[in-house]
């Protein structure tokens, strides 16, 4: 099932054709007739399962459900999202409406003996386990305020007790960027734990290509969008993201192996790596002696992303489908409950299996149907579009695409294999986006020929070929209002449809931005603390993919940065347009410049904030010249428009 899935699209795209006949271009109430594009006949409504799931165990909330910062800027706002009551507007999905209801949920909830969970006050749950001692505490959410607002509401109603140990199931900022919030003062002889891997993927995520992947975050999480039946809902995963201070403690422990058991503060965890699914580097836990197991997030309920809109690498369907497995083998007759760092728990070994199987069985499927497909010549759209999940695995509320979608699923599966390439020659040298867009509105005959046309498909029902032709004309032409209009009114409308949240937020922020214009963003995951945790190598390759190019290609500088501390050389050569490096105990006879500094000297300076107490031999003006070719990373760069 695609997030507008044939029958449903059909019915959405009735009602506005219905609607777009009498309609003005600036109407956006007009294509405000909403639709839902599940399939009611597929799954059961009358289940109320998962809302009993959701509500057992509960102990307090925090009331208001609202998070400020130390300035008194509110970071997180649950109550916004009252009005997620009753039945679903007619702005919102049915199935999608109910998912909501579940993940707005703000509570403390016991899940078993000695665990407790926060939910509802981020995008991520924080779990929280008695020690002997203490408490050992899971995925801190994203901020340092959510985070101390979740403890400090387990304090007040559980126990005031000290962390005596800190777990990161994986590098995702919703998974680490609230340490400070739980460990105030730094780490000290706390041990905080996190799977091999963990500071590489961490950090790299959000230096190598994070500006952009912040700004398409925006679109995913549609954080900028208000909060009401006609806007943002839920992100499917989880309610929303928090804007507050995000941090991040190195670890003291890794884990790195299938099997590797630990005990922190009298509570012993037994370990599965599974690297490569949900993230690169990410770990299950079995907790023997509770009969509890985290499962991170490689099986919540939702469908998850094989590949995730805001950008990153294509996970492995096959691998993750392989690692349920074998969780199923590690924990089946031995767990009787399951918790992840999204949505709510599992109780009882055969529902707790039976989850298992249908995530794993819905990565199989995706994975191996979508291999059968492409070798018998389908290319990614093709696959998208004629996909269809089994009836038994479909009807699984927790596999239901409210965050990762059949669609783009597969399709990234498709590019892990082949590549963007379908290997048809009229793909291979395109136009770029505005130059295509202009020939395609000649083509059509103008601006206003293109722009009716458009209305005839809307009039039809085809919202899909309408938002093409649109964005031609937009980028064609970004300075008219009309085509905007009407392609912010198409957006909604699709929006209404889909079950899936991500979907809805791109196309909502499409709309907002449409309209609008770009707003600067609200947070960044790029903190004070990402960056002291890069390696200087790391520094040195973030440099790397600022240098402007064809500015640099006359240049030829080499330079050494010496650091004492860690008795190394870094042997810098920009040449071509490239920067490069190597690194060694020895000096570069070759360098023009040395700099000896330490890394807190090295941060400030390529912070701008110049040479400071750096210690500087040779001409510094090749130091100058290699800041001038930098570029900086656009954040609020146009999507939508040209």
């Amino acid at each position: 099932m695609t997030p507008l899935n044939r029958r449903g699209f059909v019915a959405a795209a009735a009602g506005a054709a219905a609607a777009a006949v009498a309609m003005s271009p600036e109407s956006s109430a007009a294509l405000g007739q909403e639709q839902s594009d599940t399939d009611m006949d597929e799954i059961d409504f009358s289940n109320k399962d998962d809302f009993a799931a959701a509500d057992k165990g509960f102990i307090a909330a925090l009331n208001p459900g609202v998070v400020k910062n130390a300035a008194g800027d509110v970071i997180w706002d649950n109550d916004a999202y009252a009005f997620l009551k009753g039945n679903a507007p007619r702005t919102a999905d049915a199935s999608l409406w109910r998912m909501s209801q579940l993940t707005r949920k703000q509570r403390l909830f016991k899940v078993t003996d000695r665990i407790c969970q926060v939910r509802g006050l981020d995008l991520s749950n924080m779990t929280i386990v008695e020690g002997d001692t203490g408490v050992i505490v899971i995925d801190p959410l994203i901020s340092a305020e959510t985070a101390a607002a979740a403890l400090k509401l387990y304090r007040d109603h559980v126990a005031d007790k000290e962390v005596t140990g800190l777990i990161y199931t994986h590098p995702h900022v919703d998974h680490y960027g609230g340490c400070r919030g739980v460990l105030p003062n730094g780490a000290g002889d706390v041990p905080i734990i996190a799977p091999e891997g963990f500071m590489e993927h961490a950090v790299s995520e959000n230096v190598y290509a994070g500006t952009a992947m912040t700004r398409r975050s925006v679109y995913m999480y549609g954080a900028q969008l208000p909060k009401d039946p006609a806007a943002h809902v839920g992100c499917g995963l989880g309610q929303n993201i928090s804007t507050g201070t995000i941090g991040l403690l190195e670890p003291t422990r890794y884990v790195s192996a299938t099997g590797q058991r630990l005990t922190v503060d009298g509570v012993v965890m037994e370990f599965q790596l599974t690297p490569g699914t949900e993230a690169p580097a990410e770990m299950n836990f079995l907790f023997p002696d509770l009969r509890a197991v985290c499962m991170a997030e490689n099986a919540t309920h939702t469908m998850h992303n094989i590949i995730t809109l805001r950008g990153a690498q294509v996970r492995d369907a096959k691998e993750w489908a392989a690692y349920l497995t074998e969780s199923i083998g590690l924990y089946g007759g031995r767990v009787d409950v399951a918790f992840a760092s999204h949505h709510w728990p599992t109780w009882g070994n055969d529902e707790i299996v039976a989850l298992l199987e249908a995530q794993r069985d819905l990565c199989a499927y995706m994975h191996d149907q979508t291999l059968r497909m492409l070798n018998s010549g389908l290319t990614a759209r093709d696959i998208a579009e004629e996909f269809q999940l089994p009836p038994a695995l479909a009807e699984v509320w927790a596999n239901r695409g409210y965050y990762g979608s059949i669609s783009h699923n597969v399709k990234g599966i498709y590019q892990r294999y082949m590549g963007w390439f379908d290997a048809n020659p009229a793909h291979l040298w395109e136009h770029p986006p505005v130059a295509e867009a202009k020939r395609y509105v000649k083509a059509l005959g103008g601006i206003t020929l293109a722009v009716s046309k458009a209305r005839e498909f809307v009039r039809a029902g085809d919202l899909r070929f309408a938002a093409t032709l649109l964005n031609h004309c937009v980028f064609a032409e970004p300075d008219r209002k009309k085509p905007r209009q009407l392609l912010a009114q198409v957006y909604e409308k699709l929006a209404y449809a889909t079950e899936n949240a991500v979907w809805r937020n791109f196309c909502l922020t499409g709309a907002m931005e449409l309209r609008e214009g770009v707003k600067p963003p609200s947070a960044t995951s790029d903190s004070t603390d990402v960056k002291a945790a890069l390696s200087v190598d790391q520094l040195i390759d973030a440099m790397s993919v600022r240098v402007d190019g064809p500015k640099a290609w006359d240049l030829d500088l080499a330079m050494d940065w010496y650091l004492p501390g860690q008795a190394t050389y870094w042997h810098l050569r920009l040449k071509h347009g490239v920067l490069t490096r190597t690194s060694g105990a020895s000096p570069n006879p070759s360098a023009g410049l040395t700099l000896t500094m330490n890394k807190v000297q090295l941060l400030q300076l390529l912070a701008g904030k110049g040479l400071g107490a750096i210690q500087v031999s040779g001409d510094v003006t090749s130091l100058t010249a290699l800041f001038s070719v930098l570029v900086t990373p656009t954040a609020d760069f146009a999507i939508v428009t040209p």
